[in-house]
């Protein structure tokens, strides 16, 4: 699995990805456990990308996002699920040098991602609550459009700092991951080469990807729960909630497991507990963010039972 370089300095160019458990007696009830948990990943994310497009009454701000949001955990957890899987059926699930990366790379493009979609969407909601009058300017399609061509450019840029600094590591000898896909600790733990740089970005960009948005998210509802407690009507404050309940669900889960992952220090809780908690985010929240939004939300309800009405009379 090495090749020799000059200088007889072994350099790995295929990684074995160790997986979520070990134990033989697990690996069938987690198959298809995962199995399931991406299909209705699947399923459920790219049918509220086509119901939103499909119902012209969810063409608004708030919607936008949420199929954006939708986009991205499909693609986060496609990222990542399909080769977690693989290592439930193999004894030695391999993945070269170059597949690492570029997991490595859509990772960190569809987590960061996800956690400024998140804070846009408070945003979203601390407009239509706080601002009303001023929603449709304040939210206009351009707006919008820059606020989610931002977060894309954005996370573009972090995944590209930190995974292009990951080809001056040197991986050697020790070539199996303690994880069930390519992630940046994990990696930088089998390095037999300096990795200070990249652990000064990981202390950058970790913080700040995560307290930025949601510190975001906490201003944004403070001010949104301080409106919503003026409201004299107890209807108008319960449906004032909620159209913001789903939302701070996804969010709690969401930024809960990320900060348990990397806001941490290494020797404060092993790597089978980031292992864990990782699922949550990369796995487990993409399955549930369609459910929460759908379940909770009675405009997707709605939208959805006239496309059904409209499909019986054709």
């Amino acid at each position: 699995m090495e090749d020799i370089t000059a200088g007889n300095h072994c350099t790995v160019t295929v990684f074995f990805l160790a997986g979520l458990s070990e134990k033989p007696e697990l690996q069938l009830p987690l198959f298809l456990l995962f199995t399931g948990i991406y299909l209705i990943t699947v399923a459920g994310n790219l049918g509220m990308i086509i119901l939103i497009w499909l119902s012209s009454n969810l063409h608004t701000p708030m919607y936008f996002f949420l199929s954006s949001l939708s986009f991205i955990d499909f693609s986060q957890s496609t990222v990542v699920t399909p080769k977690m899987l693989v290592s439930f059926m193999t004894e030695k699930n391999l993945i070269s040098y170059p597949q690492c990366l570029s997991q490595l790379y859509f990772a960190i493009i569809f987590g960061t991602a996800e956690s400024y979609t998140l804070a846009a969407m408070a945003y979203d909601r601390y407009a239509a609550i706080c601002n009303p009058l001023l929603y449709n300017a304040t939210m206009s399609y351009q707006i919008c459009c820059s606020l989610i061509s931002g977060v894309y450019m954005y996370s573009l840029f972090c995944a590209s700092v930190n995974t292009g600094f990951m080809f001056r590591i040197q991986f050697c000898k020790l070539d199996v991951i303690n994880h069930y896909f390519c992630d940046l600790l994990p990696l930088l733990k089998l390095a037999c080469s300096n990795t200070y740089i990249n652990e000064m970005f990981i202390l950058f960009f970790g913080p700040l990807n995560i307290c930025v948005p949601m510190l975001t998210v906490i201003t944004s509802y403070i001010f949104i729960i301080a409106s919503i407690l003026r409201i004299h009507s107890s209807e108008g404050r319960y449906k004032a909630f909620s159209t913001c309940s789903s939302h701070m669900s996804a969010v709690a889960i969401f930024y809960g497991s990320l900060a348990f992952m990397y806001l941490q220090p290494t020797s404060v809780n092993s790597m089978d507990q980031r292992k864990v908690s990782s699922v949550f985010y990369t796995v487990v929240v993409p399955m549930l963010n369609p459910l929460i939004y759908s379940l909770r939300n009675k405009d997707v309800s709605v939208a959805l039972k006239k496309i059904l009405e409209r499909k019986q009379f054709m």
